[in-house]
């Protein structure tokens, strides 16, 4: 018999059966996931109370590695990932009285901007020149978080973590975000430098003009922030004045201190009444005006004429005027306020906070919250309203600009004070509700940062602590402890001229959205082509 050899087709060949993945290969898939989580974790250890700021310099080039060439549905999962490691330790704090749950629903949906950034970078990161995209990429998805949703929550951008940083006087130069831009863009830098020298290493072979990006990366953020370096100063201007920061402390920690709001009235007052027998004594300098906290008169006082008399009293001791935290009703309008209180005219003026926080002072979605959890709209009975209008008090011979507590996190909330004349900020805050975390630090860094980008003298009232006094050049000259009555007197200089930073206002964060813009349109347009390319 004659056996004939006949063609078969490849296809038609019997294949051996894959092997499946070893161990080794199945952990190593998981090592990006790995390092996403890990480098978040890192970022969020260079944050306050830590001066650990230069951390995220590794941390943002770890998750460049990360993220380079990979697409974008890949740079999603770990952009989230990333975001999960930074905000779950950064914001843990929101949970300290009303348990974990609006805390990881807050870090959930926080994290998804993160994870929208890691697409942009993974995107981005083709292009030549991928740090100074990327790092765009990242300052455009904080501009999206400090306004959506629920008006946004800035709470952790890059800038707020460098107040001990060698890149601080770029704040002066175009306010966090370009700080911020500085930092990332350095960090993405290192890691294109490194990369670089592996791969010059291993082929020799490496083009020039993405090695000088690469360095141009690292070091332009750093020179540029020694040019800034004059920018920074606490040199008066316009003379000086001195200035009392009463911390008069609440009754116990917690949400629960709000039913014992005479008692901290109270003590706010007692605190400035030893403050003045001090003066009387000669053994404290007398002040000019007298600051107290947001909430240190939770009762009204335009409602309430015992409360009245409690702040009336203190203001006739200490013979200056103070500005008093209160909670106002007033056309059927509830208010978190600032009241001047003259020591012989009594309240003469009033600034009521604008950014108000969700979930803490006004509640969205209340119908729908009372139907998962009633307990959540008990906390919040009535929403407060927002103030309209700029505060600056005149104080003492001194314009004093209001930003009361959350705002601080705001850039439009903080400049517009500055553009409206103030010579010094006043950041009068709250945090007793979160007993000792690291809030008040993270918060207190925040006030550094505003100090130097507006070269102004800030002040810190907080009703537990830590309240402070921050020179224009950001240092930090005094300071109380937590949970403790105490109060701070200074002589402090008054500045009135404005920053780049101040008069640039919000174009340098219009700019940086239109370069991560420029660079997405680019990746996008030059994926399509090639894809094009491949189907002819």
């Amino acid at each position: 018999m004659t056996v004939t050899a006949t063609s078969v087709d490849e296809s038609d060949q019997v294949r051996p059966p894959i092997a499946p993945a070893s161990r080794g290969t199945r952990l190593l898939r998981l090592v990006p996931a790995a390092a996403a989580v890990l480098s978040g974790v890192l970022l969020y250890v260079s944050f306050p109370p830590r001066t650990l700021w230069w951390l995220a310099l590794p941390a943002f080039a770890v998750f460049g590695w990360v993220l380079r060439g990979r697409g974008w549905k890949a740079g999603l999962g770990l952009g989230y990932l990333f975001g999960l490691g930074f905000l779950l330790p950064l914001l843990v704090w929101t949970g300290v009285e009303v348990g974990p749950g609006p805390w990881l629903a807050l870090v959930v949906i926080e994290a998804i901007f993160v994870a929208l950034v890691g697409a942009g970078v993974a995107a981005v990161s083709k292009l030549p020149g991928w740090p100074v995209w990327a790092a765009a990429v990242w300052i455009a998805g904080e501009a999206a978080r400090a306004r959506a949703p629920f008006h946004g929550f800035p709470w952790g951008k890059i800038a707020f973590g460098q107040a001990d940083g060698v890149f601080l006087p770029l704040a002066a130069v175009g306010g966090t975000p370009v700080l911020g831009f500085a930092v990332v863009l350095c960090g993405f830098g290192l890691y294109e430098v490194v990369r670089l020298a592996v791969q010059a290493r291993g082929t020799g072979a490496v083009r020039r003009s993405a090695a000088a990006v690469a360095l141009l990366s690292v070091a332009v953020p750093v020179v540029g922030a020694a040019a800034a370096r004059p920018l920074v100063t606490d040199k008066a201007e316009d003379g000086s004045v001195t200035v009392a920061v009463i911390q008069g402390n609440v009754p116990r920690a917690g949400l629960e201190f709000n039913a014992q709001r005479r008692a901290v009235l109270d003590y706010h007052a007692r605190e400035t009444e030893r403050l003045a027998a001090e003066v009387r004594a000669g053994k404290v300098a007398k002040p000019d005006f007298v600051l107290w906290p947001e909430n240190s008169s939770d009762i009204d006082p335009f409602a309430n004429a015992d409360a009245g008399v409690v702040i009336d009293q203190a203001a006739k001791a200490i013979g200056v005027p103070i500005s008093v935290g209160g909670v106002v009703e007033r056309d059927g309008k509830l208010l978190n306020e600032q009241i001047l209180w003259d020591p012989v005219k009594g309240p003469v003026d009033t600034y009521d906070k604008r950014q108000i926080q969700p979930f803490g002072e006004y509640l969205p979605l209340r119908s729908l919250l009372g139907a998962i959890n009633k307990n959540w709209t008990s906390m919040v009975r009535q929403d407060f309203s927002r103030g309209s209008e700029p505060g600056v008090f005149d104080m003492g011979g001194a314009k004093v600009g209001l930003v009361t507590c959350y705002e601080a996190a705001f850039d439009w909330a903080v400049r517009s004070e500055v553009t409206d004349g103030a010579q010094m900020i006043s950041v009068p805050s709250n945090n007793a509700t979160f007993d000792r975390s690291e809030m008040t630090y993270q918060q207190l860094a925040m006030s550094r940062v505003r100090a130097v980008e507006h070269s102004r003298t800030v002040t810190v009232p907080v009703t537990s602590g830590v309240s402070a006094i921050i020179m224009p050049d950001g240092r930090i000259t005094q300071r109380t402890g937590m949970f403790v009555a105490d109060s701070l007197v200074q002589k402090i200089p008054l500045r009135s001229s404005q920053t780049p930073a101040a008069r640039l206002g919000i174009l340098p964060e219009i700019a940086l959205v239109l370069v991560a813009a420029g660079g997405l349109g680019w990746a996008i347009g030059t994926g399509v082509r090639r894809r094009r390319a491949a189907d002819v």
